[in-house]
C-alpha cells in the first residue's frame, strides 16, 4: 500500500460491482463489431469511480482518454507526452518549466494549450475539489502559463520526484469549467487528448471506447476497446475461455487452466503490489513493540509465496520490494518462530489457557479485518493468523466493507495492500509519516518515529540520488527494528491474452491495476500479429 493507494483500493472495492451476468461483448471465436482484429475486449475486476482526472482518474498515467505532460515507457522511464520535452529544472529544484507539444487537439477539436494545464492543477488543488490524492501535489506553490506553449510550476520546497507526478492527465478547461467539479457531467462524459474516446459506460458492466482519429500520436490500430467489469475471478476465466474476452487479469490458480491453450499467451507483470498487516500502535496487544517484532518473525513468507501465490510473487519485508534499487539490503527478516516466542516470553507474555498468551490479565488477541470479497487478502489473513497462533497470539479474522473497517483501524488490524513503483516517496511518506496518522487511509497503524519522519523528509527534499538512497535505507531499517506493519508478500499480476498481437509487454505495475495496467498499458501502439 501506499496509504494513498489503499484509499484508491477502498474506492474501487466499494464501487466494483459483481458482473457475472455482464452482457457478452463479443461472440465466441473472436467476432467483433467493426471487423475481426481491430477490437479488444478485456476483463477486469473493478471499474473507476470517476473518469475525471480532476477527481483522481488516471493520476498515475495510462488513462487512455487523456494524456499527461509526461508518460512512462516500458522501463518506467519518463518520456514527453503533452510536453515537447522533459522539464527544465532550476532554482535548486524549486522550479519546473515545461514546453508544450504543438498542434495537439482535444477529441472535440479544440486546441490544447497551457491554460488547460493550469486549470487542471489549480482545480485539483482547490479545497472544494473532492480529490483524495490532492496531497500528492502538496509541493506545488503555484502553476502559471507563459503564453500558450509554456507552463511553470513553482514549488514550496525541492521535491525530488515532482516530475513523476506530472503523468497526471490534463483536462480541457473549455469542457470542464463552469460545472460542479465533484458532480458535473464531465465526470462520466470526459473529453481528452488521449488515444481513445469514451463511447459508453454501463455502470457495473462495461466501458466502451473508440480510437481517436485525431490523436497526436497516430490513430490506434485497435479501433474499439471494451473494458468488461467482471468481479468474479471464475466468471472472468469462463468468459475468456468462451471467447467473450480477448484478455483478462486472473489469479494464479485460474491461469493454470490456460497453459495448454495455443491461442493464448500468459504475461506476468512484476509489481510493487504488497500485502501486509497493519499493527495499530494504539491497540492493547499490537501496541506492544515486542508483539509487533514477534509477529514479524513468526510469519512464514516463503510458504505464502509458494501456497497462496503459487510462486507468482516474492516475500515482502516492507513497501519497497526486494528487487528494487531502493531496497535496503540486510533488512530481510527470516522466519524464526523460536525467536518470536522468546521475545514474547521476555516481554512478559506468558503461555496460558487455550495456547493464547497473557500479560497482566490481557489476552494476546486482536481482530484482523480484510475487505469482503477479496479472496487473496482473505487467504493472506488466514495464513497470518495461523502463523501467529503458533507463537501464542490469537488473531480473529473478519471481513467487512471499507465503511465498516475504516472506523476500526485505530484499534484493529487490517490486511492492507498497495504500492507504487514510480518513486519510494510515493509509498513510504504516506504510509509512515506521523503527521498522517489515521488520516483517512494514510498511516493506518498510526506509526510514529521521529527518526523515520526525519529520514522521510530528507528523502523527498534531496535532489541527490545517493543521499535519497541513504535516507530510505534509514526508513526501512527503522521499520525493521520497530515494525508498524508486518509485510507478507509482493504479488505478481498475471494476464491471459489472445495471441493475435505482436510483442506484448508489461510495465512494473502498482497496486492499482485496471485498464491502464496490464499488457494493454500501451494498447494504442499494438500491431496485429503477422
Amino acid at each position: 500500500m501506499t496509504a494513498r493507494s489503499i484509499r484508491g483500493v477502498a474506492a474501487t472495492a466499494m464501487t466494483g460491482v459483481l458482473a457475472a451476468g455482464a452482457v457478452a461483448c463479443a461472440a465466441p471465436g473472436g467476432g467483433r463489431e467493426g471487423g475481426a482484429g481491430d477490437s479488444l475486449v478485456v476483463g477486469l475486476a473493478n471499474e473507476p469511480e470517476t473518469l475525471s482526472p480532476l477527481l483522481g482518474y488516471g493520476k498515475d498515467g495510462n488513462s487512455k482518454i487523456f494524456d499527461g505532460l509526461l508518460r512512462r515507457d516500458a522501463g518506467m522511464k519518463l518520456r514527453p507526452a503533452l510536453a515537447a520535452e522533459l522539464p527544465k529544472v532550476t532554482d535548486d529544484g524549486r522550479t519546473y518549466t515545461y514546453k508544450l507539444r504543438q498542434g495537439v487537439k482535444f477529441s472535440d477539436g479544440e486546441p490544447f494549450t497551457a491554460r488547460d494545464v493550469v486549470f487542471t492543477y489549480r482545480t485539483i488543488l482547490d479545497e472544494k475539489t473532492n480529490n483524495a490524492a490532492k496531497g500528492e501535489l502538496d509541493a506545488i506553490d503555484e502553476v502559471t502559463a507563459q503564453g500558450d506553449d509554456t507552463v511553470v510550476f513553482a514549488l514550496k520546497y525541492p521535491y525530488a520526484p515532482f516530475a513523476e507526478r506530472t503523468v497526471l492527465p490534463i483536462a480541457p478547461e473549455h469542457a470542464a469549467k463552469g460545472q460542479d467539479v465533484n458532480t458535473g457531467s464531465f465526470n462520466t462524459a470526459p473529453i481528452g487528448t488521449g488515444p481513445y474516446v469514451l463511447t459508453g459506460w454501463s455502470k457495473g458492466e462495461k466501458l466502451t471506447f473508440k480510437a481517436n482519429p485525431g490523436y497526436w500520436g497516430g490513430e490506434p490500430k485497435v479501433k474499439k476497446l471494451t473494458m468488461a467489469i467482471i468481479k468474479d475471478d471464475d466468471v472472468r476465466a469462463t468468459r475468456l475461455r468462451s471467447g467473450d474476452l480477448d484478455g483478462a487479469v486472473l489469479p494464479p490458480n485460474l491461469v493454470k487452466g490456460f497453459k495448454g491453450d495455443k491461442d493464448k499467451v500468459t504475461l506476468t507483470a512484476r509489481t510493487t503490489d504488497f500485502r501486509g498487516v497493519t499493527l495499530p500502535t494504539a491497540g492493547k496487544v499490537t501496541g506492544d513493540p515486542a508483539v509487533r517484532r514477534a509477529l514479524d518473525l513468526a510469519v512464514d513468507r516463503a510458504a505464502m509465496v509458494d501456497k497462496l501465490l503459487e510462486g507468482a510473487g516474492r516475500a515482502g519485508y516492507g513497501p519497497v520490494p526486494t528487487d528494487s534499487e531502493w531496497f535496503a539490503e540486510g533488512t530481510e527478516r527470516p522466519h524464526d518462530l523460536e525467536k518470536a516466542q522468546r521475545l514474547l516470553d521476555d516481554a512478559g507474555w506468558r503461555p496460558a489457557a487455550g495456547g493464547v498468551r497473557e500479560k497482566d490479565g490481557q489476552r494476546a488477541s486482536f481482530t484482523l479485518w480484510f475487505p469482503a470479497g477479496d479472496k487473496l487478502r482473505e487467504e493472506h489473513a488466514l495464513a497470518f493468523a495461523s502463523d501467529a497462533k503458533k507463537a501464542g497470539i490469537e488473531v480473529k479474522v473478519q471481513s467487512g466493507t471499507w465503511e465498516v473497517i475504516e472506523p476500526r483501524m485505530k484499534d484493529d488490524a487490517v490486511l492492507a495492500g498497495g504500492g507504487n513503483p514510480a518513486d519510494p516517496d510515493f509509498d513510504l511518506y504516506n504510509l509512515l509519516h506521523s503527521s498522517l496518522a489515521l488520516d483517512g487511509f494514510n498511516n493506518m497503524a498510526a506509526y510514529a518515529s521521529p527518526d523515520v519522519d526525519k529520514a522521510l523528509e530528507e528523502g523527498r527534499r534531496s535532489g541527490d540520488k545517493s543521499a535519497r538512497k541513504a535516507a530510505y535505507d534509514k526508513v526501512q531499517q527503522g521499520l525493521a527494528d520497530n515494525p508498524g506493519y508486518v509485510f507478507l508478500t509482493d504479488v505478481d499480476h498475471l494476464y491471459v491474452v489472445n495471441d493475435a498481437w505482436q510483442d506484448l509487454t508489461t510495465q512494473v505495475e502498482p497496486h492499482d491495476h485496471g485498464l491502464g495496467a496490464g499488457p494493454w498499458w500501451n494498447v494504442e501502439d499494438w500491431q496485429p500479429a503477422k
